[in-house]
């Protein structure tokens, strides 16, 4: 299995959303139909033009089959350290339980360090044990307590 990856374009949005959408979670929060809400292409736009941001999809043969984001935060700790959080990590339902999230975390953990972050990490919500496992599976662990204030 082959997989490459590639930044994201804004005509491989529709299928992005498409995969953020198709989950329990996903569902509630996004709003997959077409023509896409304009918000979503004003995000990609602000995404794209941030080289800080990495918004990356895995094609295997011609197919989008995975997608995820990569932010790089420059911070004054650890000596000035780069922190790298992966978001919206979503595999095509029909590829689930195939490898290509563990092909997909490879690559992020690599595109990382080459970008010199001493750590990746990431937020996973509660309602997705399997998630949690899948995670702790690739080496992470459970280190700190994350809050959220949603600012509504």
């Amino acid at each position: 299995m082959q997989i490459t990856y590639r930044l994201a374009t804004e005509s491989d949005l529709i299928e992005i959303i498409q995969m953020l959408s198709d989950d329990q979670l996903g569902a509630e929060r996004e709003k997959f139909e077409r023509p896409l809400p304009d918000s979503y292409t004003r995000a990609f736009a602000s995404i794209s033009a941030d080289p800080h941001q990495e918004l990356t999809v895995a094609v295997l043969n011609t197919e989008i089959v995975a997608t995820f984001q990569l932010s790089f935060i420059q911070y004054l700790t650890y000596q000035g350290g780069i922190r790298a959080q992966i978001e919206a990590v979503r595999v095509k339902a029909e590829y689930r339980g195939k490898g290509i999230g563990k092909a997909v975390f490879q690559y992020a953990i690599e595109r990382a360090r080459s970008k010199k972050a001493h750590v990746l990490q990431l937020t996973t919500d509660k309602k997705r044990p399997d998630a949690l496992r899948f995670y702790e599976s690739l080496g992470f662990i459970d280190s700190h307590a994350g809050m959220k204030l949603y600012l509504k």
